[in-house]
């Protein structure tokens, strides 16, 4: 299946004004990262992002930027807002203890497949955002 494009960034935690979350939705300039503000300190980054149309989500393939830590939850913007979303990939770690403590290997591409993606994913309840 080809990759779908994500349409926009509905909601995001923090960015830097130099690295901005619309980054994500350029495949054109994969360099070119989001990163969270500088006097953020709380170590997460949190954004919400609504695909051009819902799929079923069999793999997917991140680029890493110093990032130690990954988690991707799913639904439909059609559902209501109280229902939770799903979670697709759970925790991964993507850096080492030690890399993350000397900033070393903080880039990088990781390929999730159907054996990472979680099955309690169904096509029918898959959808357009995560």
């Amino acid at each position: 299946m080809a990759p779908v494009k994500i349409s926009h960034v509905v909601s995001f935690s923090s960015q830097d004004p130099r690295y901005p979350v619309e980054n994500l939705l350029n495949p054109d300039n994969p360099r070119r990262p989001w990163l969270s503000c500088p006097q953020d300190k709380s170590g997460q980054l949190k954004v919400e992002l609504q695909l051009e149309r819902a799929v079923p989500i069999g793999y997917i393939d991140v680029g890493n930027c110093g990032c130690a830590f990954l988690q991707i939850d799913v639904g439909r913007s059609s559902w209501p807002l109280d229902r939770p979303f799903v979670t697709l990939l759970p925790a991964t770690m993507l850096m080492s203890l030690t890399d993350s403590k000397q900033g070393k290997n903080r880039s990088g591409v990781r390929m999730f497949k159907d054996d990472a993606v979680a099955h309690a994913c169904n096509p029918s309840t898959l959808g357009d955002r995560g």
